[in-house]
C-alpha cells in the first residue's frame, strides 16, 4: 500500500483526492475464520506494468490473453513487480510470493481486489485451527482419543490385584495422595471396564491445575503432534471436550480433559446405571458385591460386530427397550463372553477380524450348552449364497444392513418370550 498503491501528493490532487493517502487496517471473524483485510485509497493496481513485468520475467508471453484477475493474482509471482527502482521496500519481486506461501502453509487463502483510481485491497483468511499442542493418544477398547500432553503426570504398569481393589475402593494411592480411579470407558459412556486380567495394567496420572484423577486404560499409544481444529457450537459445550484434531491416519480424534470429564460423570461411572448394564460389570461390583438373583434379571442380548458405532447404536436400542446387552467386537471375544454367561439372543454380523460371524455359528452349534441358542445374523452380505450358507450352519434369521429397528426389536421379543416360555 505504501510503496505500490498511495499516489504522491500532487497526483492524488490532480485525482480529486486528498493530498494525504489513507490506509486501514482490518480484523474480523466470520465463523472458523480470522480475516486481516489491508486497503489503501491508492490508484490501485497498475494492470499494465503487471503484464509487463511478467513478461519481462518470461511468465507470460506477449501474444497471452489472460483476464484482469488473473493479472492481479501475478502480483503473487516471485520476481514480479511495478516498481521503477529498487527500495527498502519494494523493486525486488519479493514480498507477496512469501506472503502467499505462509498463508497456503497455514491453510488460508489470499484475496485481492483492486479498482483502477479507487484502490486496492488485500485479505488474508486464515483457519482458527493452527493451534498445535503435543497430546498422547489412549486407547480404551475400539476408542483412541488424545489427552493434552502437559496433563498427564505419570503412566504406570499395576499389578491386576492392585486394579480390583482400586476398582472396590474407588480411588488408589499416587505419593502422598489418594486420587480418583476410574475406566476411561465409563467416563466417555463407552462401556464398563474390561473382565479381570493376569497381566498388568495400565494406569495414567492426569493432573489439571491442583486435581489429580488415575485413568485405567487399555493402551498408551503414544505422544504426537497434532493440529487442533475449532470445535464449534454444537461440541463447545460438551463437559470435558477441549478440541479435535485430524491424525495423519485420516481419523478423527477428540480431545480431552479428563479431570473435567470426572467431575461431570465420575459418580456415574462408578456405578452400574439401571437402565444400561453392559457387561462385563465385575470391575465397577467389586470382587464381593452380592450377585443379583437370577429372576430379576433382564434378559441378555449379545452383539457382535467390529464396528464401535454399530455396537453402541445397537445397544442402546435394546437397553432402551430394558434388555441387558453384552459386547464383543468379533467372534472369538464372543465365544469369550459365551463361556461366562448364556445370552438370551445373539446377534452377530459377518465380517470379523480373528473369528467371523460363520466360525462364530460353528462354535455356537457344536457347543452342547448353546446349540439351540437363537442366532440372528445382521450384515451387509444380502446375496443368496450367503443367506443359504447362513442357514446351514444353522442362523435362525438373516437381517440385511440396513434393517428396520422394528422388525428386530420384534424377532428378539419373539426369541426372548419363547425361551420364556420353555
Amino acid at each position: 500500500a505504501v510503496a505500490h498503491g498511495i499516489e504522491d501528493a500532487a497526483g492524488r490532487r490532480a485525482a480529486g483526492k486528498d493530498a494525504t493517502g489513507a490506509i486501514t487496517l482490518m480484523v474480523t471473524q466470520e465463523g472458523n475464520e480470522v480475516g486481516v483485510e489491508i486497503g489503501d485509497d491508492g490508484a490501485g493496481l497498475d494492470l499494465a506494468r503487471i503484464r509487463r513485468s511478467a513478461v519481462a520475467q518470461g511468465r507470460l508471453a506477449e501474444t497471452d490473453e489472460v483476464s484482469d484477475a488473473e493479472l492481479a493474482r501475478l502480483i503473487f509471482q516471485p520476481g514480479v513487480s511495478t516498481a521503477e527502482t529498487v527500495t527498502e521496500l519494494a523493486g525486488r519481486g519479493v514480498g507477496m510470493d512469501i506472503v502467499r506461501a505462509e498463508v497456503d502453509a497455514m491453510g488460508g487463502r489470499i484475496e485481492v481486489h483492486s479498482e483502477r483510481g479507487r484502490g486496492t485491497r488485500i485479505r488474508i483468511l486464515l483457519p482458527l485451527t493452527t493451534a498445535v499442542t503435543q497430546v498422547v493418544m489412549l486407547r480404551v477398547d475400539d476408542l483412541r482419543v488424545a489427552v493434552p500432553s502437559t496433563l498427564v503426570e505419570i503412566v504406570q504398569r499395576v499389578l491386576p490385584h492392585d486394579i480390583a481393589a482400586h476398582y472396590a475402593g474407588g480411588s488408589m494411592r499416587h505419593g502422598d495422595e489418594t486420587v480418583p480411579f476410574y475406566w476411561l470407558g465409563a467416563l466417555l459412556q463407552a462401556g464398563a471396564a474390561p473382565p479381570p486380567s493376569e497381566r498388568a495394567q495400565t494406569v495414567v496420572i492426569i493432573r489439571s491445575a491442583a486435581q489429580r484423577v488415575a485413568l485405567h486404560v487399555d493402551e498408551v499409544i503414544g505422544n504426537q503432534e497434532v493440529v487442533v481444529k475449532h470445535l464449534g457450537p454444537q461440541l463447545s459445550r460438551l463437559p470435558g471436550l477441549a478440541g479435535i484434531t485430524l491424525l495423519p491416519s485420516g481419523a478423527v480424534a477428540l480431545i480431552y480433559n479428563p479431570v473435567a470429564l470426572a467431575t461431570v460423570y465420575g459418580a456415574a461411572a462408578r456405578q452400574r446405571p439401571p437402565e444400561a448394564a453392559v457387561l462385563p460389570d465385575s470391575a465397577f461390583a467389586g470382587p464381593t458385591a452380592p450377585a443379583e438373583p437370577a429372576a430379576a434379571l433382564a434378559p441378555l442380548v449379545m452383539v457382535v460386530d467390529d464396528s464401535l458405532t454399530v455396537r453402541r447404536v445397537t445397544q442402546r436400542l435394546l437397553v432402551r427397550e430394558g434388555y441387558r446387552v453384552v459386547l464383543a467386537k468379533d467372534g472369538l471375544e464372543a465365544v469369550t463372553r459365551l463361556a461366562d454367561e448364556r445370552p438370551a439372543v445373539l446377534l452377530s454380523d459377518i465380517e470379523m477380524p480373528r473369528m467371523d460371524g460363520f466360525d462364530l455359528v460353528r462354535n455356537v452349534r457344536g457347543d452342547p450348552r448353546l446349540q439351540d441358542l437363537p442366532v440372528i445374523m445382521i450384515t451387509s452380505r444380502i446375496a443368496q449364497k450367503h443367506r443359504d450358507y447362513a442357514a446351514e450352519l444353522g442362523v435362525d434369521h438373516y437381517l440385511g444392513k440396513p434393517y428396520s429397528e422394528e422388525q428386530l426389536l420384534a424377532l428378539v421379543a419373539g426369541f426372548v418370550r419363547a425361551q420364556l416360555a420353555s
